[in-house]
């Protein structure tokens, strides 16, 4: 139950809009429900993420409605209730109405008084830091919604934009008490050797991957292990992306690359190579196209969502795949606890698939280091750069949030230590009048 659907903590008929950072679910993953609940006015993202919400709005409706059809099937031979879905397909689409895209650096108002801004967040494509500049009485003040910092050298995108002044700040906090290392993993070279040593085997390079942005960095990392002829004895090997939800997104990255991709791959797109397309490269859109994949014995790659093995594809491909000990699943992202993923990845010996127990011979990999999120050392980067040009710029108060209750705890301790900043960590609910300067009663 650690994913179950939450109520929503404000009446819709107390927003006047929305301001979303970007496309990740559990960000967006509630605004067909804030519809369905009454609210009708714009949502305001970047270009991208507007793009991006389209599918995988779509995309969650989708498993909602499912979900609740597997749930009163089962339940109605039980004499239970029936079980609603958080939102339906109608929602989702009807909400996408109202999506406002904005430009990077586009300073826009939603409404009097108010003017904001979205600047590159470096996590996700079309990801963004909020500004908002908020006047009355003749006297204007800043707060800054951090949104989801970025890792640095991410593939393909660009490095967040860091933020100088503010009254006031809102930060994430996801990654507030670990580092992710000192050195930069190179992915390509630990890629290519492990798709070396499965193909030698015989077997297939099986990945659980995010439709959104993990997917497209494999296959950044893909192209360049082709181009530099890494793979030896099997130089045509094919890939395939058994996703309609990562083929649209991929599409969505191709279709905003000049605007939101990193130096790096805008060298290639200059070039006239595309940074995420190569030849081999095969997408598959039908289930039929899925079911053929594993007919075809010859080694290959297969990439299919979801990225915790929870839903979708990629299930039928571990079935077909996770007895084979020459094939290898490569885990590319976080397997949150009570997953199939996270049982595989701390050594399950077995699982149960489409009422088939399986045993697991297949060698299972990760490919540590790959993180969309900032480190603490990159959280602390990211906010020391407050005042950094001007003492002005630095903030009255920090509110940390979007972590765990003790990360958060942790980190807001590090700040207040640290940076001697006014710094809360608060629960979720909590109000804090900014005129008054204080905390509102529950």
């Amino acid at each position: 139950d650690y994913y179950e659907n939450k109520e929503l903590p404000v009446a819709p008929g107390d927003l006047d809009f929305v301001l979303l950072t970007h496309a990740h679910m559990d960000h967006s993953g509630n605004l067909p429900a804030l519809y369905a609940k009454g609210y009708l006015g714009p949502i305001y993202a970047t270009e991208a993420t507007c793009n991006l919400c389209d599918i995988m709005l779509r995309d969650s409706a989708h498993i909602q409605m499912f979900e609740a059809e597997w749930r009163n099937r089962k339940g109605r031979r039980q004499g239970k209730a029936d079980y609603v879905p958080l939102y339906t397909m109608e929602d989702a689409l009807a909400v996408l109405k109202n999506f406002v895209g904005r430009q990077y650096g586009e300073i826009f108002q939603p409404a009097p008084g108010i003017r904001v801004r979205f600047t590159d967040a470096g996590h996700l494509l079309g990801s963004s830091s909020i500004e908002i500049w908020m006047e009355e009485d003749g006297k204007e003040e800043k707060i800054v919604f951090s949104g989801d910092i970025g890792n640095k050298n991410q593939p393909l995108i660009k490095d967040p934009t860091y933020l100088k002044d503010a009254d006031y700040v809102v930060m994430e906090s996801t990654y507030g008490d670990r580092s992710h290392g000192d050195s930069t993993p190179d992915y390509v070279k630990e890629l290519a050797n492990i798709i070396q040593t499965t193909f030698d085997r015989g077997g297939n390079v099986v990945v659980p991957s995010f439709a959104v942005g993990r997917t497209q960095e494999i296959l950044y990392f893909i192209r360049k292990i082709k181009e530099d002829h890494m793979i030896q004895r099997h130089e045509e090997f094919e890939v395939y992306v058994d996703s309609p939800l990562a083929v649209e997104a991929t599409q969505i990255f191709q279709k905003h690359m000049w605007d939101d991709f990193d130096e790096e791959a805008m060298e290639l797109v200059n070039k006239g190579i595309n940074p995420i397309g190569f030849p081999g490269l095969r997408t598959s859109v039908t289930s039929e196209d899925s079911k053929q994949i594993n007919f075809d014995m010859k080694p290959k790659v297969i990439i299919s969502a979801s990225g915790m093995c929870e839903a979708g594809r990629i299930r039928h491909h571990l079935k077909h795949n996770l007895w084979r000990p020459e094939c290898t699943i490569l885990f590319v992202g976080y397997q949150a606890v009570g997953t199939l993923g996270r049982s595989i990845l701390e050594g399950a010996t077995k699982v149960r698939l489409f009422g088939e127990e399986i045993e697991i011979c297949a060698d299972i990999k990760t490919l540590p280091g790959i993180s969309g999120h900032a480190d603490n050392r990159g959280l602390m980067k990211w906010i020391k750069e407050f005042g950094s040009e001007d003492a002005g710029g630095r903030p009255k108060k920090v509110f940390v949030n979007h972590g765990e209750d003790k990360t958060a705890e942790l980190f807001a301790g590090r700040l207040r230590d640290e940076l001697g900043l006014d710094v809360e960590a608060p629960y979720s609910g909590a109000v804090f009048d900014l005129k008054q300067g204080k905390w509102e009663k529950a």
